[in-house]
């Protein structure tokens, strides 16, 4: 770190950022695990309320004795339904519960849960600010009353004391809560409802883009929307069934116009990854995959802002709001919790915020005179670091330029089927890193769908490693294009020089390759090798190495689809002039037997934009073609070698070169 570097971060205004960022998490942390019942709040709001979903549909709301009245607990019913209990009692509750469980565990929880009674009794707004206030203060309370007497009672009185000592702790909370919280936190949510109150009516409020916007990119909006967003929304929408608040902060608009301006205008590892991140950003909800193309470049904050402003207009424009807060920030849950009514104008508010950032964006990338290429790891760096913790789905994007974690001992290489692809990665992988005298790492291949969270570092193609980074979130993720020499392999094993030791001056013994359990004629027999295919395309390609399998009696014919399918997912090409189609880990069922074909092309064929020689057709009913796999591998990794399969001139020629030992 540089002196410069140093003194931002020790800076007192650094410190600020910090704290807050911690209090912000501290307050997702109570809410976010409850958004279960907000969400079950908002839809029993929107079909039961005397403006909601059923009203058309059953005429007995009018009736106060109809059961949809009843549920809704509105108007008539004000009260003695579900809508207003819930927004009352269990929601506040549940939050206080959860914030003393983060401090004590279920004595904590238990004397939260009481202590927010006082506050939700003592006032005349829902408490949530309250119980974010009187949960943690409950268990922190609780905590430091058993340590007073821990190891000190005497054996039998210990559930006496516990329950009695919760049971008063609890009323004097409840009591404080009641007489002392509960009344401030009143008036200050009255006083914050003015004030956005005022900016509506003064058609301020888009102007509060200016403040959440870039505090989203520092991790600042958990504090802005959790401790402040969702209490006034709630109140808001228990009042007029919706609220403006709940879509200051959620809307998608500005982070996807900001991806999308990567997509068209964008360079190098940012342009190749933004499509990906769009699609987790807008669909899944994680707006934080945004926040290190904004680092990158960071005047385009302009464009965030100026998004954020134009969605908060529409939506001020039309009245639109939600009825319960949508997280986390996906259009499926923005949908799923938009009021009746307010439909076209939250579309129109995400289309224009959208717009707005991509075009602004598109500007600014556009007219940047800077040739090199943006440094997304450095990016993504710099975001973690203001996190405070590691961003498993952004480091998916950008793979292993994170910075070592610690020593890595596991890798696995993961494909779609885990039979073709993962298998000749891994050998590729694990010879370089025997070579650099890791012998003690373990590499392994596997199917994406078999993936466990229990691995230290993963290697998928670029377009598999969201999936991947899903499954295994505390992994390193690494993104490969060429599968045969792909430099990121050499940046693997750097890696391990750092975070395991370099091992270099006395290296580790060498674990021996996969052993062929049967001979390379059983599995890829003379008849399944081609010396002059046919094929003009990979399309073409594709069928007639899958129809050698077929004739070869390894494959049903619906196993030639499922290669085709595989195709369109991620493509197989591995590098070196050599592609292997192969099915999808679904179509597994449709291989009678283990099973390989070769066929060697006069003229490459343009593979998805490379040049391919060479097409193996792979069948793996089993782990016996990983060894022919390996050596395959193996091969294509020797210059001389491939030289002799492009030259052979017969089926046994091409059959002893990659039967080939060591």
């Amino acid at each position: 770190m540089s002196t410069l570097e140093a003194s931002v971060a020790d800076s007192p205004r650094t410190g600020v950022r910090v704290r807050v960022q911690k209090l912000g998490t501290a307050l997702s942390n109570m809410v976010m695990p409850n958004i279960g019942a907000f969400i079950a709040w908002g839809l029993i709001t929107a079909l039961f309320i005397e403006a909601g979903w059923l009203q058309a549909i059953f005429s007995d709301l009018k009736n106060p004795e109809g059961w949809v009245a009843r549920i809704g607990g509105w108007g008539a019913y004000d009260g003695a339904g579900i809508v207003g209990p819930m927004i009352t009692y269990l929601l506040p509750v549940l939050i206080g519960y959860t914030g003393g469980r983060m401090i004590h565990g279920n004595r904590g929880a238990v004397v939260g849960a009481i202590a927010t009674m006082g506050v939700i009794a003592g006032a005349d707004v829902p408490m949530f600010m309250g119980a974010m206030i009187m949960g943690p203060l409950g268990g922190w309370c609780m905590k430091k009353l058993d340590a007073l007497w821990e190891g000190k009672i005497r054996p039998g009185f210990e559930m006496l004391v516990d329950n009695f000592s919760a049971g008063i702790l609890g009323m004097l909370l409840a009591i404080f809560g009641f007489f002392g919280i509960g009344p401030i936190v009143s008036s200050f949510t009255r006083g914050a409802g003015n004030a956005v109150d005022f900016l509506v009516d003064n058609d301020l409020l888009p102007l509060t883009s200016i403040l959440i916007e870039p505090a989203k990119v520092l991790f600042l909006n958990n504090a802005i929307n959790h401790g402040v967003l969702t209490p006034l929304g709630t109140t808001q929408a228990l009042e007029s069934g919706k609220s403006i608040l709940f879509l200051l902060e959620t809307n998608p608009g500005p982070g996807l116009g900001i991806l999308l301006a990567y997509m068209v205008f964008g360079k190098g590892v940012a342009r190749a990854s933004a499509p990906g991140a769009a699609i987790i950003q807008f669909f899944g909800g994680i707006h934080e995959i945004y926040f290190p193309y904004v680092l990158m470049k960071p005047k385009l904050i302009a464009a965030t802002i100026l998004g954020g402003m134009t969605g908060v207009f529409i939506n001020v424009l039309f009245g639109s709001g939600l009825r319960a807060p949508a997280a986390p920030g996906s259009i499926i849950a923005i949908y799923a919790q938009t009021a009746s009514g307010s439909f076209l104008g939250v579309t129109l508010s995400v289309l224009g915020a959208t717009a707005m950032s991509f075009t602004v964006a598109a500007f600014l990338l556009k007219t940047d005179k800077a040739t090199d290429e943006p440094d997304l790891a450095a990016a993504t760096a710099s975001m973690e670091s203001m996190k405070g913790k590691k961003s498993s789905v952004s480091t998916a994007l950008v793979g292993a330029g994170a910075g070592p974690t610690g020593p890595i001992h596991t890798i696995v290489f993961a494909c779609d089927a885990g039979m073709g692809s993962s298998a000749m990665g891994a050998s590729v992988l694990r010879k370089k890193i025997q070579q650099a005298g890791f012998g003690d790492v373990k590499v392994t291949n596997s199917a994406i769908s078999n993936l466990t969270d229990t691995y230290d570092l993963v290697v998928t193609h670029r377009d598999l490693t969201a999936r991947a980074a899903q499954k295994t979130g505390s992994a390193v993720q690494v993104s490969v294009d060429d599968f045969m020499s792909s430099p990121r392999y050499d940046e693997i094993v750097e890696r391990l020089r750092q975070t395991n030791g370099d091992r270099t001056a006395a290296p580790t013994p060498v674990a021996e390759e996969p052993r062929a359990t049967e001979a390379a004629g059983e599995v890829l027999p003379l008849s399944s090798i081609v010396l002059d295919g046919s094929a003009r395309t990979a399309a073409q390609a594709i069928d007639e190495a899958g129809e050698l399998l077929v004739a070869a009696g390894a494959v049903e014919p619906a196993y030639v689809s499922a290669m085709h399918e595989r195709e369109k997912s991620v493509s197989t090409f591995m590098g070196n002039g050599l592609a292997i189609p192969h099915g999808t880990n679904e179509a597994k069922s449709a291989i009678r037997r283990t099973g390989i074909s070769f066929v060697r092309y006069p003229e490459p064929i343009d593979w998805n934009g490379k040049p391919a020689e060479f097409v193996v057709g792979i069948a793996g009913a089993g782990n016996d073609h990983m060894a022919l796999l390996t050596r395959i591998a193996h091969v294509f990794l020797d210059k001389d070698r491939v030289a002799q399969l492009r030259s052979a001139g017969s089926a046994e020629e091409i059959q002893a070169v990659l039967n080939a030992g060591e």
